[in-house]
């Protein structure tokens, strides 16, 4: 199963909500299909006929015989059909007659409605209930109406605009994380606890694993046991040493440790786990900024990537966290988790309209697979319910 099939199929809340607010939207207000055999004509008041004088028997006229009409003659098999004045009919007309026209229209044709103020305000709720935010909502509104304001517009229309307006926003911060000649490339990840942080730098650590670069990951959130033990699981499944230290230690010097070790062995990339205890923001700078301070010892340029893993079912504390970690860490890119757990996908569509952050990943799961680069247009349709 592809990648979009995934996301299209687990993304079900956000598609459902948009797109059933979207049919809601066009079907409020709007010219549905209508019955021809339901929309009857006004009555036409009967006009009684003049009566004639009333004669007697004697007095009428004699009429002529009847004569019967000659039949038609048989047309040849090759000719269209005609009526009985030779005129030629069309035995399955394109378009719907004169009353068709008057009375309805064909059962299968869409609901549309008019793109007026009313039902902008409508899209603007809606696209906030999505967690898209108040600003970007407001901006992809607008630029839907941009052309379209005034004219009627079915929900196909409509969802194909607004797919178009989400993958134009996100086309700019669609972005793999860049890899450099500098051996071994350290890689920070941050981010709060549970929103998925481990799991990344285990599928990450996997797949560059199978590109054919050697990795080493380093166990740098040395509070939380069970981070350790998670990424040793992940370790061996993806065949990458995971260097770990005894709970409570220092985390810089793990890295530091870490750092060195994976130089002398020739490593691709070392990506180094760290703790995300937003409760004491200074704690967390303190011990960032300081892990950061002693890897420059060894390698003055690292880190060479930051990448911030957010959790979408935060929706838009996603935004907050961006904000806190941008002053704390010099966040180079994001990576967004749990994608199928949220009816609030749109928020990656607010990050990339206020902060212009790459996009590196989206995961859907905890399966190896479950982690693709991020492709604009693939979210865009899967975010709308549009199909693929």
């Amino acid at each position: 199963m592809s990648f979009f099939k995934k996301l299209k199929e687990r993304m079900f809340r956000s598609s459902d909500k948009i797109g059933e607010g979207l049919e809601a939207l066009v079907a409020e207000g709007g010219e549905g299909p209508k019955d021809p055999v339901r929309e009857i004509p006004p009555s036409v008041p009967e006009v009684p006929e003049p009566l004639a004088p009333e004669l007697p028997d004697s007095d009428l006229p004699e009429l002529p015989e009847p004569v019967e009409p000659e039949p038609d003659p048989p047309m040849p098999e090759d000719l269209p059909p005609s009526d009985k004045r030779g005129a030629v009919v069309d035995p399955e007309p394109s378009k719907p007659g004169l009353l068709g026209r008057l009375f309805g229209r064909t059962a299968t044709e869409e609901p549309r409605r008019v793109l007026d103020d009313a039902m902008l305000e409508s899209l603007e709720e809606l696209l906030i209930q999505a967690d898209m935010g108040v600003d970007t909502a407001v901006r992809v509104t607008a630029n839907i109406a941009e052309g379209r304001f005034g004219r009627k517009i079915s929900t196909r229309e409509l969802r194909a605009a607004l797919a178009a307006e989400v993958a134009r926003i996100m086309e700019p911060v669609a972005r793999p994380m860049p890899l450099y000649p500098q051996k071994p490339q350290v890689v920070l990840v941050v981010g709060v606890n549970g929103s998925g942080k481990t799991t990344t730098i285990g599928k990450l650590a996997s797949q560059f694993k199978a590109a054919g670069k050697k990795v080493v990951i380093a166990a740098g959130d040395t509070f939380r046991a069970a981070a350790v033990d998670q990424l040793k699981i992940w370790g061996e499944r993806a065949g990458v040493p995971v260097l770990t230290a005894p709970e409570g230690s220092d985390p810089a010097s793990l890295a530091f440790d870490a750092l060195t070790k994976a130089r002398a062995e020739g490593a691709d990339l070392l990506m180094i786990d760290t703790a995300g205890r937003l409760q004491n923001r200074q704690d967390l700078m303190e011990e960032l900024a300081k892990i950061v301070r002693v890897i420059r010892k060894v390698d003055p340029t690292a880190p060479h990537n930051t990448l911030l893993v957010l959790d979408a079912t935060t929706g838009q504390n996603a935004v907050t966290q961006v904000d806190i970690f941008r002053k704390i860490a010099d966040v180079s890119g994001l990576v967004m988790t749990k994608l199928d757990g949220t009816a609030k996908g749109g928020v990656l569509v607010a990050l990339a309209d206020k902060f212009g952050l790459p996009i590196h990943a989206i995961g859907l799961g905890e399966q190896i697979d479950d982690l693709a680069p991020f492709d604009p247009e693939d979210f865009a349709r899967a975010l709308v319910g549009a199909e693929g």
